[in-house]
């Protein structure tokens, strides 16, 4: 199944870093956070991507394009040129590179890339957050309700910690925000039917994915949400950035592959 990207907003919450190169470029690890992305879905079976371009769009092309050079032992003669490939380390993927606009709102980006879904049903997620899915799970929960669209939602635990006070307003203790305290969110990593470009307008250019399209489709019944519980990341601000820097040292739960 394919599986399109966003990776084209140009992500002024982490303007530190994005202001050298595109959100989903950022690296945790010392990989882009696109590329745990997508070893996420390959460790699912799921080895064909379509990425849309936006802001610094090149520097996601020169990263693909280098590739398997980057990713290799080689040797060089500098007289003629050429160079020999000892051995290889890239993974067997498909990526597909799409510009779709430097302004071009999500839904935009998405009608887009259209003519490369060839009429199946495909996945789609946003380039900057990272999970433990079970997507074996997800894509039978998606087949077994049939509607057009399939959303992981997630309860993400606050940053901010709770304070539980006393009759005389002392400070009893400190706690954090609890996961079940029925508040669920967007979490991305979605499954569509090709049915769903038919809630994108011809002024999607110009609207959120998550506004008229996802409303349009939950008011036809045709949102479905499957629920995830265990971990998940949104890579949104540099505190984030160091935070899944810190796991990937010490227990990086979205990693699960070899």
């Amino acid at each position: 199944m394919k599986v399109v990207i966003f990776a084209g907003g140009k992500g002024t919450r982490i303007s530190e870093e994005s202001h050298l190169r595109p959100k989903p470029m950022i690296e945790v690890g010392g990989k882009p956070i696109l590329w745990h992305i997508m070893k996420i879905y390959e460790s699912y079976g799921h080895s064909e991507f379509i990425i849309c371009l936006g802001y610094k769009g090149y520097m996601i092309k020169e990263y693909f394009l280098n590739y398997y050079f980057h990713n290799a032992d080689i040797s060089v003669d500098l007289s003629s040129n050429q160079v020999e490939v000892h051995h290889n380390k890239s993974e067997s993927l498909k990526v597909t590179l799409v510009d779709t606009g430097l302004e071009t709102m999500t839904a935009g980006r998405l009608k887009r890339i259209e003519q490369y879904i060839d009429n199946e049903d495909f996945m789609l997620t946003y380039g900057d957050g990272v999970s433990d899915i079970d997507m074996n799970q997800q894509l039978e929960f998606h087949k077994k309700h049939g509607k057009v669209c399939t959303m992981t939602i997630v309860q993400p635990g606050s940053r901010f910690g709770m304070i539980e006070l006393g009759e005389e307003n002392n400070v009893k203790r400190f706690a954090e925000k609890p996961k079940d305290d029925g508040t669920w969110i967007n979490g991305g990593f979605f499954i569509l039917k090709p049915e769903v470009f038919r809630y994108l307008h011809d002024d999607a250019d110009n609207i959120m994915w998550e506004r008229q399209p996802l409303e349009d489709l939950s008011a036809d019944g045709e949102l479905m949400a499957f629920k995830h519980h265990k971990f998940w990341k949104c890579m949104d601000t540099l505190r984030d950035n160091q935070e899944l820097n810190s796991l990937w040292k010490e227990n990086p739960k979205w990693k699960n592959w070899s």
